[in-house]
Formats: structure tokens, C-alpha cells, sequence
């Protein structure tokens, strides 16, 4: 633990560091452009699209790159075979620049594959939700009118019931025997490489076009799509480049690159968000990093890939963590490889730093991301020794190309130490929210993206974040909107009223819980509410406490549910209190 003297010492030599890194002639250096009538700080000399990034790869072309049980592509296979579905985009689906392409699947190969294919040629690609329930993913495909789906079967079973609902042609991957109801993923490579040839280099692809929409939930419970382009998710890639090189350079013993073994990751979180997409697999590229992926979220399975594969970082939502730590397979396993344990997605519970400083050699180093979704996971960071100085803080803004303050109710900036609503400016932000206009204005003002969480920026410039403006829970990494679960449950003939809230929980962080009034009279219970919720929303949605009433919930002076009473009753129940 560093000493508040020894923090400045090392703060200083920092921004002597960062100076370097970004200075001209640097490969990390930066410029200024006008974006949307803003002046914005970018990297200068980065690929200017995706297209670019994935050529990094190129190498290392004979490396493994994708990995998934037993199958394996080196970088060179990996960007052949998406070229060679590119080819097929553009001629049996007649797919061009700025047409939707989405993709609802686990984890598989097909998935990095399928949205290196459609970005490439420059599409826009839209990562689904792979556990939203029909009526989710209608509404995805249809607000975002996309033209082609890559679905594994698990998703094509769920579209079954409702497909008369979209307009979309589909793509199967890994499907449970062949069929000729959708083209398989494979076949269509191989008919993308007999197939006329597209000169891909003649697609003009900038920086600013559109490359991604990404659904999130906000407070109102209806998913925005998060519309960003290449320069926004190549600034948020070398951002964390940059991150990595400054603090190499500052803890030279505690380079996260083990000589022994060539880097990797394990791809433990969902790729539809954008740890799983940017922070994991997209600077792979740039790291030249193999990345493991897995059939399900296993603590077991975890640690036997990380021995096997020699896996240099394990980084996802701090439950993995946890799960890891608790495994009774972590002290026979072979750890050597492992150089960072980073978690994001959520805040990490007090104890878990305490117990990783014991389970984890001391040459790991721990981790831990603030960002979101319309910030392209980009936003403030902290490790190693700062991060065991300061646990309750999520970092410092981003270098190079990221600030942050911290604004008022009424727009004013406020010191250090006060609190108030964490703003976010920078070439990572949005563009905006897909055919939203007035959601986006309401959000992004001036260039400065609010978050709609509440914090302060202590007296070393590190975020310390207080509490969630928006109506969220966060459970295991997963956003919840509250108010989505509420109308859910509204929907059912015996729900008067709901109101959903947050949980603290030990291995999760938090979980969904709801106090509800029914219909005097009324036998439902929490089990038949909790199947009725399955049937019309994802799983990890459905609370895991209901409490039930026949007397209207309680309210506050101005008439709206007493939502935090509410929450504190239920903890009191729970004995968590």
C-alpha cells in the first residue's frame, strides 16, 4: 500500500510518462480533430478503421487466435475466413455500407468471425442480447432493421415462435444437424471464397462512419441502441494500449507480458457487451493475444483453461473472481502464466481485494474498470499499487484521450471532493443512440457525456463512485433496469403495482428483488410471478425476492414509491442488514 507522499511521487513521474507516450512522432501520439462540431483529443496513429485491426494480426499469422474447445484459428485463418464471409455479405446478401448486420450467439468462433465480416466491408454490426427472450429480440432486430442474423440454434429455437414478426434472413451457426431451412456459417465461407471477388480494399471505410450498435437498458426499461463508429472503438482499443505502456514503464518488475508464455485471455463474459467485445477480444488484435473461449461461465473449467492454454489474464465481472478464488481446484492449479486479474461491469465487493492479495501471487496484478456501453467501456482505470491504496476508487480518467468531471444539478463543475454526476468527454463516446435524437441530447451536451452516476474525483484526481442515478441494478455485470422488471410485472392480471430494487449479494454484488401489490383475494405467489417473468423477460432479470402485498406501497412526500424504504425492508428480511 502506497503512503498519500509516495501516490504523488508516483502520479508525477506518470504524467512525465504519459507526456512521452503521447508526444509527436510517439506510436501512441495524439492530434486534435472536430467531431460533431467538438473539438476531440485522438490518437494519430492508429489504424483508421477495423478493417486495420484486424490486419494487425497478420503478424503473427501462424499464431492461435481463436480457440474454442477443440477447435483453433491462427490470426491468418481468422481473417481469411471472415474475408471470405465478407464476400458472401456482399454477394448473396447483398449487404453494403451502413445496411445492419446483427449476431445472437454464445461465445463461438463464428460469433469473432461474423463481426469481423460485416465491419469490415462496412456494415454496421449489431451484438444481440444472447439471453433476451422473443419478444426482445423482435424488438432488437425490427428498431434496428437488420438484414442478416448470425444465430446459433439456442437463439433460433427462442425466434421460432415469433419469426413471422421480423424481416431478417438468417445465418445459422453451430446448428444441432443440417439443415436447409438457413444456410450453415461454414458453408457460406466456403461459397464466399468460389464466389466473384469484391476488391475489399476499394470499400472506403473512415473513421467516422458507423460501425456498432450495442442495446443497453437505461431507466426507462427500453433498450437504447448505442450507435458508435470505428474511431470511437479503435480510441477505446488503444486506450487501454496506452494504459498498459505507461504503467509498464512505471512497474518495470510487474510487466504484464510473461516471456515464458505467450499472452492470452481467457473470454469469459458475454461478447454482445463491450468488455467481452472491446476490452477482450478487439485489442487482441493489437496484443497479438490468444483468446480462449469458453461454452458457459465454469470457475473449474476457468482454471483448467488458464493452465492449459498458459493464459496470461483473467478479467470479467468480479463474481468470476470470487467463484475462482473459492474454487477447490484454484491451489492445484498451475497460476505461473497469469500476470493481471482485472474485473469491470460492476463494483468490487470490499472483501475480494483482501483475499485475492492471499490467493494470488504477488506478481499479479489486480484490476479493476469503470466505463459503459456509450462510452465504449472507456472511462476511468486503477491497478497494482494504487489500486490496493485506494480499493474504494474505480481510477483515474483514461489516457490519453478521455476526461472526466464531475457537473451539479444545474451544470456547474464541481472541485475535487465534491459530489455530484460523473461526466465523460472523449473520441470513445457515442456517436449517439440509434434513431433516438432527443435521447441523445439529452445526454451528451456540449460533448461531455453524462453518465447518470453520482461520484467524485478525490484529491489525486481517482473516481470514487457514490451511487447510480439511473434506476439500475447491476447483477454479476448485468445491467437491470428497474423499470423494465416493473412494467413486466404489471403486466400480469393479479399485479397492482411493483417496485424492483437492488440486493446487496456476496457472490453477485447485487441481485434483483421487488415488493409488489396484488389483488386482494389474489393466490398468486413469488414462484408463479417469477415463471410468468420468464416467459416475457431474460433470466438474469427476474428478481430472486418478491415480497408480496395487498395494501398499496408505501410512498414518499411527493406521492412516488418509497423505493430505498422498500429496499431496506427487504434487506431487514433478508437478515442482510
Amino acid at each position: 500500500m502506497l503512503t498519500a507522499q509516495q501516490i504523488e511521487q508516483d502520479l508525477n513521474s506518470l504524467k512525465d510518462i504519459v507526456i512521452k507516450l503521447r508526444s509527436p512522432g510517439s506510436p501512441l501520439a495524439v492530434t486534435t480533430t472536430i467531431i460533431d462540431g467538438i473539438e476531440q483529443t485522438v490518437f494519430a496513429n492508429t489504424p483508421k478503421n477495423l478493417r486495420q485491426v484486424y490486419q494487425l494480426g497478420l503478424q503473427a499469422k501462424d499464431k492461435d487466435f481463436l480457440i474454442y474447445e477443440q477447435e483453433r484459428f491462427t490470426f491468418g485463418q481468422s481473417l481469411a475466413t471472415a474475408e471470405a464471409m465478407a464476400q458472401t455479405l456482399l454477394n448473396r446478401y447483398q449487404i453494403k455500407k451502413g445496411d445492419r448486420v446483427a449476431i445472437c450467439s454464445r461465445n463461438y468462433p463464428e460469433w469473432c468471425l461474423a463481426y469481423m465480416a460485416a465491419t469490415m466491408i462496412g456494415a454496421i454490426v449489431v451484438p444481440m442480447n444472447s439471453w433476451w427472450q422473443s419478444n426482445e429480440l423482435v424488438y432488437g432486430l425490427n428498431d434496428s432493421g437488420s438484414k442478416v442474423l448470425f444465430a446459433d440454434q439456442e437463439r433460433i429455437n427462442t425466434l421460432a415462435p415469433v419469426m413471422d414478426q421480423v424481416s431478417v434472413e438468417i445465418i445459422a451457426i453451430k446448428p444441432e444437424a443440417p439443415t436447409t431451412q438457413f444456410p450453415e456459417f461454414h458453408a457460406l465461407v466456403a461459397e464466399g471464397l468460389t464466389s466473384p471477388q469484391h476488391n475489399l480494399d476499394d470499400i472506403d471505410v473512415q473513421p467516422e462512419d458507423e460501425a456498432s450498435i450495442m442495446y443497453t437498458s437505461g431507466s426507462t426499461g427500453t433498450p437504447k441502441g448505442v450507435l458508435s463508429t470505428h474511431r470511437n472503438i479503435v480510441n477505446a482499443l488503444y486506450s487501454w494500449v496506452f494504459g498498459k505502456e505507461a504503467t509498464d514503464i512505471l512497474r518495470p518488475d510487474l510487466v504484464e507480458d510473461n516471456p515464458e508464455f505467450d499472452p492470452g485471455i481467457l473470454s469469459n463474459v458475454p461478447l454482445f457487451h463491450v468488455t467481452g467485445c472491446h476490452a477482450q477480444f478487439l485489442v487482441s488484435f493489437v496484443y497479438l493475444r490468444k483468446f480462449v473461449m469458453m461454452y458457459k461461465w465454469n470457475a473449474e473449467k476457468a482454471l483448467e483453461l488458464i493452465e492449459k492454454e498458459r493464459l496470461s489474464v483473467l478479467h470479467g465481472v468480479p463474481t468470476m473472481t470470487w467463484e475462482v478464488m473459492h474454487s477447490p481446484m484454484f491451489d492445484k492449479t498451475d497460476l505461473r502464466s497469469l500476470r493481471t486479474v482485472q474485473s469491470g461491469g460492476a463494483a468490487r465487493p470490499p472483501g475480494h481485494l483482501s483475499m485475492m492479495q492471499k490467493k494470488f501471487d504477488t506478481i499479479v496484478q489486480p484490476g479493476l474498470g469503470y466505463g459503459l456501453t456509450e462510452t465504449n467501456a472507456i472511462g476511468a482505470t486503477i491497478t497494482g499499487a494504487f489500486y490496493l491504496s485506494k480499493p474504494e476508487s474505480t481510477g483515474r480518467p483514461t489516457q490519453p484521450v478521455t476526461q472526466i468531471r464531475i457537473e451539479d444539478e444545474q451544470g456547474n463543475v464541481l472541485p475535487n471532493g465534491e459530489i455530484g454526476e460523473i461526466c465523460i468527454k472523449g473520441a470513445t463516446v457515442m456517436k449517439g443512440y440509434w434513431n433516438r435524437p432527443a435521447d441523445t441530447a439529452a445526454v451528451i451536451r456540449d460533448g461531455w457525456f453524462h453518465t447518470g452516476d453520482i461520484g467524485l474525483l478525490d484529491e489525486h484526481g481517482f473516481v470514487v463512485i457514490k451511487d447510480r442515478a439511473k434506476d439500475i441494478v447491476i447483477r454479476g455485470g448485468e445491467n437491470v433496469a428497474c423499470a423494465e422488471v416493473e412494467y413486466a410485472l404489471s403486466e400480469h392480471a393479479d399485479v397492482f403495482e411493483a417496485a424492483v430494487y437492488g440486493l446487496p449479494d456476496e457472490r453477485l454484488g447485487e441481485i434483483v428483488g421487488a415488493t409488489v401489490m396484488i389483488r386482494p383475494g389474489a393466490c398468486v405467489n413469488q414462484e408463479q410471478l417469477q415463471a410468468f417473468l420468464r416467459e416475457h423477460i431474460a433470466h438474469y432479470k427476474v428478481p430472486s425476492h418478491i415480497w408480496l402485498q395487498t395494501d398499496q406501497l408505501e410512498r414518499i412526500a411527493t406521492g412516488k414509491i418509497a423505493k430505498k424504504l422498500l429496499r431496506e425492508q427487504a434487506i431487514t428480511r433478508l437478515g442482510l442488514a
